[in-house]
């Protein structure tokens, strides 16, 4: 799959052909697969061929990186507790950048480079969370939600497509057992086919769906039987008829048996590939971006992503900054808090909110202000020739004033993460990680987090070291109101996952501008 050196593929056995079932994918010459679609016919995949094309290793991390980033988001998802269609939301956009995977209405070359990207990217990802039982499930609960959110955004003609060629053991319930059974049928699937109901034109005006309406509905659907072990969830949950061993489906719940299958034979391939790591010939420059990969950690510039940081007309002031702390995330909040009552911060903790404030728009003739007020503050404080003479580089330098001239961007949180943790008197890092359980819970009652089972939830995901997912929910919680208020107005609310503290800043403000 990746090039270590140059060489030819004319010949060379396995690259000629490869065969799955019907299908043959042929390669021409050494550049590789044909540049068509036969090789992905649809938009989903169960990713049962590995890869076999050469590509570079800009490509092996970009494109593994991006679909990090997309397993993250659904795991921040899942762990805030959102809906489905909430998540539907959220993820379309998220998906649309990173992983598209348009309908074939374009050119062929950019429909096959997109699913290319998406083969592909899975592979990577499978090798990087192949290595415990615990990466194991993480990756295979967040790729079976991206599954299930990639067949709701199809088309019906395309799920059709799609379900017919998978080798599944299904078989259609007759219409005699239809009626011997419609009793049945219709009481495990009442729930169901009322909230499909509700959601459909015909019915969202109504009051309420008739119990004559979900009949007729259920007469009209297909049925299918499949070994009751195939649906474990529709069984659990009481979504389905058994009869003799048997699981009586509907087909709007096909869903849940794809789903299933998918999980299953992901997670014997995981065991596969595990089996399989020590003995690969894998290049010496591959491993450091696996074992990044398995950290589940995405960086992200805050410049390139989000232009340079607020506005630089000068309305960010060296006397402004404090009324600013409550758009501020809580580990800069610390860091200012330090800053204001030690009158002095360590290097790791001036880096960090040196940067973030340049972020949000603080020149550097406001900062070296700021920083001069805050050090010479106060009985015992510094006096300005010694700020001058040890700090005042410093600050400088970060904003490529002086040194190298470089331009410094500010922390995200991956970065923040792979800082050693604060010893005493240091205020730097992350407090989702760093902060004693009741410490934390004090900081988040200061920031209007109630105790109860909000501020347990945030507890919680800091306990299992969801650190961004946490700060996240902090985020959701402080701004619900004005993000409830947007929402039944029909306006977009961005609600992926905060992995940058400047992100958060411009966030708050956006929506207290609102």
């Amino acid at each position: 799959m990746f090039r270590k050196v140059k060489r030819r593929t004319d010949g060379r056995r396995n690259f000629d052909e490869i065969q799955s079932g019907h299908e043959h994918y042929r390669l021409v010459g050494s550049k590789g697969f044909k540049d068509d679609l036969s090789i992905y016919p649809h938009r989903l995949s169960f990713y049962k061929i590995p890869p076999f094309e050469e590509i570079t290793l800009e490509d092996f991390e970009t494109w593994a990186i991006d679909r990090l980033k997309v397993v993250l988001e659904i795991e921040s998802c899942l762990s805030r507790g959102k809906s489905f269609k909430d998540m539907e939301a959220i993820m379309k956009p998220v998906l649309a950048k990173l992983l598209p995977m348009n309908l074939p209405n374009r050119e062929s070359s950019s429909l096959y480079l997109e699913r290319k990207k998406d083969h592909y990217s899975h592979f990577i990802l499978r090798l990087a969370f192949c290595r415990s039982e615990e990466l194991r499930s993480r990756f295979i609960r967040a790729e079976a939600m991206l599954f299930r959110l990639r067949f709701n955004m199809m088309s019906l003609q395309e799920q059709k497509e799609f379900v017919s060629s998978i080798d599944l053991p299904w078989e259609a319930v007759t219409d005699e057992e239809k009626q011997e059974f419609q009793s049945q049928l219709i009481a495990c699937s009442y729930n169901a086919v009322r909230s499909i109901l509700t959601q459909t034109v015909e019915f969202q005006w109504s009051k309420k769906v008739t119990d004559e309406q979900i009949r007729a509905f259920v007469n009209a659907e297909k049925f299918y039987k499949i070994p009751f072990e195939f649906v474990p969830e529709l069984v659990s949950t009481r979504q389905s008829f058994l009869y003799k061993g048997k699981a009586f489906v509907a087909q709007f719940q096909q869903l849940s048996l794809i789903v299933t299958e998918f999980s299953k034979h992901l997670g014997e391939q995981l065991n596969v590939t595990m089996r399989a790591l020590p003995t690969l010939d894998e290049d010496d420059r591959l491993i450091p971006v696996l074992n990044n990969l398995s950290r589940g950690y995405a960086s992200m510039d805050y410049q390139s992503e989000f232009g340079a940081g607020e506005s630089n007309d000068g309305s960010v002031t060296a006397e402004s900054v404090p009324s600013l702390m409550k758009h501020m995330p809580l580990c800069m909040n610390h860091l200012m808090k330090g800053v204001m009552t030690e009158h002095h911060l360590k290097y790791s903790g001036r880096q960090q909110l040196s940067l973030f404030l340049k972020g949000i728009g603080l020149n550097a003739e406001e900062a070296m202000r700021f920083w001069q007020m805050q050090f010479t503050a106060g009985p015992g404080s510094m006096s300005i020739e010694r700020f001058n003479k040890d700090y005042k580089y410093t600050f400088r330098h970060n904003y490529g004033l002086e040194g190298g001239r470089i331009n410094y961007k500010p922390w995200d949180c991956r970065t923040i993460l792979s800082k050693p943790k604060p010893s005493k008197s240091e205020f730097h890092g992350c407090p989702y990680r760093d902060m004693h359980r009741d410490q934390l819970a004090n900081e988040l009652h200061k920031m209007g987090l109630d105790s109860g089972s909000r501020m347990d939830d945030v507890l919680d995901l800091s306990d299992r070291g969801e650190y961004q997912t946490a700060c996240t929910k902090v985020f959701e919680l402080t701004h619900k109101d004005r993000i409830d208020a947007m929402l039944k107005n029909g306006e977009t609310v961005d609600e992926t996952s905060i992995i940058h503290p400047n992100l958060y800043y411009s966030r708050s403000v956006y929506l207290e501008g609102k």
